[in-house]
């Protein structure tokens, strides 16, 4: 955001009095803690067949990073997941599409893991019907765990702690082939449901059409407070909240320490934060080498888990070739302001009732980045006996 020598010459009290131990100040910053769920996986011994499933579902990828799930579980054998309600995005997404393709990834990881142990999980799907027009109170999902020694294992398991939401600038000197987005649709399985392009007039279009859609998500101040509500700046108020939007790095704590970078700044449009943000994100958008798309035969709760399992084996594909992935779905947002983006994005993509976009990507090449945070599996649990 702010140079390196603005911060020096403007901030410079703050820098001053940490002095020498600068260095050592910042190695404290670390989020390193949670992480740690993604090393529990795969580490297992949870003693029970559905603790290690979940170790591994709860890294599934989710809106914001809401990690919406909340699993109960039930005897020796059931598994029942809920929506933690006080996790869906009420604003950005009022129908809560997006979170229930958050726990549809879930859902997907939850079985793959399962059958790497030798389980089947027997999923029934909203055993007490389809919460609408918003999620309740109601099971999303009762699983039951039935040892299979012979079960079918996920090709992509191997990928599964090597998935990452890439939000890098990605290189430009190296293009995504069409024959690369077709093996990322054979590997994970969803075939024809995965649209993508790497055509530069369509590529350029669905640019201006993510900064428009992204741009209007932050100038609704409705919008625009929840995402910044969600955001954790600096190590600190990750690992006390490690779920949101993760804001870190050696020069986001010297910005926060300064007093240059804070949630009052980012939600104040028209500020420096607010309008860096916005510059920082397109560039992310103007990046992209290729688009890729979901799209699912209609929109029922049924529809939108699946879309998360195809979601998250998409990741995982892209993972597994070397490609970068990130969604850029803001124009798949339904709430009235991105009406007019949400249109464009159908009529652009050749997509029309019953079917609907469940998610668009950007493609593209960089290096692949840390794990993201996790609130710990134990949080995520009850036991019922």
């Amino acid at each position: 955001m702010i140079t390196r020598r603005g911060l020096l010459m403007t901030g410079g009290a703050a820098i001053l009095v940490a002095g020498g131990g600068a260095a050592a100040w910042l190695t404290t910053r670390s989020i390193d803690p949670v992480r740690e769920p993604w090393r529990a996986a795969a580490k297992g011994g949870f003693g029970d067949p559905r603790l290690n499933a979940v170790a591994y579902a709860i890294l599934a990828p989710s809106a914001h990073n809401r990690q919406p799930w909340w699993v109960e579980l039930r005897g020796e054998d059931k598994l029942v997941l809920y929506c933690d309600l006080i996790r869906r995005l009420p604003e950005a997404d009022p129908y809560d599409r997006q979170t229930v393709i958050g726990l549809g990834a879930f859902l997907e990881l939850l079985g793959m893991a399962a059958a790497e142990q030798g389980y089947k999980a027997e999923v029934t799907s909203f055993p007490d019907g389809e919460p609408a027009p918003q999620l309740d109170g109601r099971p999303i999902a009762e699983v039951i765990f039935t040892e299979a020694p012979k079960v079918k294992t996920a090709p992509l398991f191997d990928d599964l702690l090597d998935r990452r939401t890439n939000r890098a600038v990605f290189a430009q000197d190296k293009p995504v082939t069409s024959g690369t987005m077709d093996e990322v649709a054979a590997l994970s399985g969803v075939g024809g449901l995965f649209g993508h392009s790497n055509d530069p007039a369509q590529v350029d279009r669905l640019k201006a059409l993510c900064r428009e859609a992204w741009e209007i998500e932050c100038n609704v101040q409705r919008t625009l407070d929840e995402s910044t509500a969600l955001t954790r700046i600096g190590a600190a108020a990750i690992r006390e909240n490690p779920d949101g939007i993760s804001v870190h790095g050696p020069m986001i704590e010297l910005y926060k320490a300064a007093g240059f970078l804070s949630k009052k700044a980012m939600a104040e449009k028209g500020s420096t934060a607010h309008q860096q943000t916005i510059s920082y994100y397109n560039n992310l958008i103007d990046s992209a080498m290729a688009f890729g798309w979901l799209v699912s035969p209609g929109n029922s709760r049924v529809d939108q888990l699946d879309a998360g399992a195809h979601w998250v084996r998409l990741n995982m594909a892209a993972n597994h070739l070397g490609v970068a992935f990130q969604p850029l779905s803001q124009a798949l947002e339904e709430f009235p302001e991105m009406e007019e983006p949400f249109e464009q994005a159908h009529t652009e993509l050749g997509v029309s009732a019953p079917q609907q976009l469940q998610g668009l990507f950007r493609l593209g090449y960089a290096k692949r980045p840390a794990p993201s945070p996790r609130w710990a599996m134990e949080s995520r649990i009850q036991v019922l006996r």
